[in-house]
């Protein structure tokens, strides 16, 4: 598959890949936190879950290594995505057979979070494979509506590993919903099975060090700004959301309800903002979709700050209010990610398209994942209300490297696609 086929094939394969990575994602950032705190395990532990982010973060590491090495006979990329999917299926079947009482203790929490780790380093080396695979596939033009195709496979998968993951759990049992989970991952694998790849695109041996991948694509002119840029973007919103669903289950909402709110209402909210951020950005223009969506998403997370002013007030809780805010939330969040991929995609090089892609998205997660784990602490200390507000406010703030930097972008991706070949 290259970049002559149908678009409608190219954006399903890559639907279907990002939805899988989505999933192990949704289970320890989205359905673990209210589980742990079923079991009245402290919020500051909890905000410690983050840590099981830690492949994502590091994944460039390996990342020269899976664009270097392959079977030719599979091809580039498939050659990585289809053993780790199957391997990350077969650590699903271990965790449906874990007792989820030991998560009363500190050793059962510890054993649930090493196979949840290796669940999300399959994914996330799958995801360096994919992400190859969506540069080298995509024309410049399409990529606004390609990234928005991939913000809401992530979420998808964020929804049907965390929302519809609770929802199951309070409706079925733990076995049964982690089995459901292992097949929708073998279904959602089929499509990849029957993918033939284009001939590779590699770079030439030039006798540098493994990192020197790295290094050479923040030594381009203009690089160090959208350093920052990755650095601060998601930090902000990244804090906000990590105390969601401790929160709701302080509400007093059940694990159907929590699961309900995310699995119907946010995988709709998600899929929406997700595609129209992709079109939007392709005629806005980057850095003012990037800016406006960024803005947006900052809303997003301080509007949580009223459903905890309310409860704190004594007031009843108002489910209809709970899912609109947590639509608007998934909404503008997926309209802010679709945005800033699209510029990541521009900036990847066709030769090192996996390595450039990841090392991008692994300073987001790096950044994002360390608010993350400062989570707990700021809620306990602040409350609920504070800590949305504070979260909100450093979201606004720190737009304005992405306000300043993201001038350059045009003639940044420009370079790229003259100087690079990116179309093979």
């Amino acid at each position: 598959m290259d970049s002559t086929s149908p678009l409608r094939a190219r954006l399903w394969l890559l639907l279907t890949l990002y939805t899988c990575q989505g999933l192990p994602t949704g289970v320890f950032t989205q359905a673990l936190p209210a589980i742990l705190r079923t079991y009245d395990v402290p919020l500051t532990i909890i905000g410690m879950s983050g840590l099981l982010a830690m492949p994502w973060a590091l994944k460039f590491l390996w990342a020269p290594f899976v664009e270097a090495h392959f079977s030719a006979r599979y091809g580039q990329r498939r050659s990585w995505i289809i053993p780790m999917q199957f391997l990350g299926i077969a650590t699903l079947l271990v965790i449906a057979l874990f007792d989820p009482y030991r998560l009363a203790s500190e050793a059962g929490v510890r054993e649930f979070f090493l196979l949840m780790f290796l669940v999300n380093l399959f994914a996330a080396t799958q995801d360096v494979a994919t992400d190859g695979l969506a540069v080298r596939t995509l024309d410049f033009h399409e990529r606004g509506l390609g990234n928005g195709v991939q913000v809401a496979g992530y979420r998808i998968g964020l929804i049907l590993g965390g929302g519809l993951l609770l929802y199951l759990i309070g409706a079925w049992d733990w076995r049964l919903s982690f089995l459901a989970l292992a097949a929708l991952l073998l279904l959602l694998t089929l499509p990849v099975l029957r993918l033939r790849e284009a001939a590779p695109v590699l770079a030439a041996a030039d006798g540098q060090p493994w990192w020197h991948v790295f290094t050479s694509f923040f030594a381009r002119p203009g690089l160090k700004g959208w350093l920052v840029v990755l650095v601060t973007y998601k930090a902000g919103e990244s804090l906000g959301s990590a105390m969601v669903k401790p929160m709701l289950v302080d509400m007093g909402l059940d694990l159907k309800q929590i699961g309900l709110m995310v699995s119907l209402v946010g995988s709709f909210a998600t899929l929406a903002g997700a595609l129209l951020g992709g079109w939007l950005t392709g005629r806005l223009g980057r850095r003012v979709a990037i800016v406006g969506f960024g803005a947006l998403q900052a809303v997003g997370v301080a509007a949580y700050a009223l459903l905890s002013w309310r409860h704190d007030a004594g007031l009843p809780v108002d489910l209809a209010l709970v899912y609109g805010i947590n639509a608007l939330e998934h909404f503008v969040s997926g309209m802010a990610m679709a945005a800033l991929l699209t510029a990541v995609m521009d900036l990847a090089r066709p030769d090192h398209a996996g390595a450039d892609f990841t090392v991008q998205v692994s300073i987001l997660a790096i950044f994002g994942g360390s608010a993350y784990l400062g989570a707990g602490f700021v809620a306990e200390a602040l409350g609920y209300t504070g800590y949305y507000l504070l979260s909100a406010a450093v979201a606004m703030l720190l737009l304005w490297p992405a306000a300043v930097y993201c001038r350059r972008l045009p003639q940044l991706a420009g370079g790229v696609l003259s100087g690079q070949n990116a179309r093979p």
